[in-house]
């Protein structure tokens, strides 16, 4: 029997195409359907998102519902997403951290208060060295002669100052120092020679040299200028500095003549003479500033050389 004809042995089913779609309709309606997930929105996303709504979206006047929906379904989207931990979200609704405190503020108040007093003393020794290198440096007043020892005290021998400022009147002359010595010949003689001038010898050595030695340009003005502020115009020294300038410049001057040979073969230095040459500035052209031109001198007495001095040695 063909199984068409209903048999049966022949299966049950559906004479027409129709009648099956009829009778599986109930069956797919049953099954239910699967939940659609909204998707997660990423922080780009939300800030795209942001930037848009704040453009008006253009809109149909007959679909305001439709509108409004939609507005109310990406509200709750955006809440669901900050509500799911949205670290972007957190870092900018929630409260921020205070910032660590650094330097002094760091310290306990113990710390801090030490370290204000070592601010404050540093601040006062600096303001008092300030005022003793002023006072030291200006002309002589009032504060400077009365209390002119404890200002000495506090500059020498570190801070000693030679720039004079203040001056009313700068140094507007050239000082030479001079020398010549009593030799003791090698065959028992003695002769005098002449006036050596030290400083023109460092003015030479100085000329046209771009990198001069601090010797050449400081050694023998400053050890002039030592002697003429320990002594008086007699040449007599005042206080114990006095004796010490004197061998200082002994000794530097020695040298140099035992440098420059001047005892000769066999010959010793027995004693030196020290002067010193000074020759006003000519004045420029445009003042009408009247100066002598003629050099003065300032011829100190002679010096015995103790025995080994020109080896290096003072005693």
């Amino acid at each position: 029997m063909d199984v068409h004809d209903g048999g049966a042995g022949s299966p049950q089913g559906p004479n027409t195409p129709r009648e099956a779609e009829a009778e599986t309709l109930p069956a797919r309606e049953t099954v239910p359907r699967p939940r659609a997930e909204l998707p997660i929105p990423e922080p780009a996303s939300r800030a795209e998102d942001t930037d848009s709504e704040s453009v008006p979206r253009a809109k149909d006047p007959d679909s305001d519902g439709a509108f409004q929906a939609e507005s109310a379904s990406d509200t709750s989207d955006a809440g669901d997403a900050g509500d799911a931990g949205d670290p972007a979200a957190g870092l900018v609704s929630g409260p921020r951290r205070p910032e660590p405190r650094t330097g002094v503020a760091a310290l306990s108040p113990r710390y801090q208060v030490g370290a204000a007093l070592a601010l404050a003393v540093v601040a006062v020794t600096v303001c008092v060295h300030i005022g003793m290198v002023f006072l030291h440096v200006a002309p002589s007043n009032t504060v400077t002669k009365t209390h002119g020892k404890a200002i000495d005290d506090w500059i020498y021998p570190e801070f000693e100052q030679n720039w004079k400022l203040f001056a009313p009147n700068p140094l507007q002359q050239n000082i030479a120092v001079q020398v010549r010595a009593q030799v003791r010949t090698a065959d028992g003689g003695s002769r005098t020679t002449g006036w050596y001038d030290l400083s023109a010898q460092d003015g030479r050595a100085i000329d046209g040299n771009p990198l001069p030695s601090h010797t050449q340009q400081n050694e023998l003005r400053r050890a002039w200028d030592f002697f003429t502020a320990t002594h008086d115009n007699g040449n007599r020294p005042v206080g114990l500095r006095g004796a010490l300038s004197e061998t200082y410049l002994r000794h530097i001057v020695v040298l140099r003549l035992e440098r420059g040979g001047v005892a000769g073969d066999g010959g010793v230095v027995e004693r030196i003479q020290v002067r010193s040459q000074t020759t006003n500035v000519t004045p420029p052209k445009w003042s009408t500033e009247k100066v002598s031109m003629s050099p003065v001198y300032r011829e100190l007495s002679w010096w015995s050389v103790p025995d080994g001095e020109t080896e290096g040695g003072t005693r």
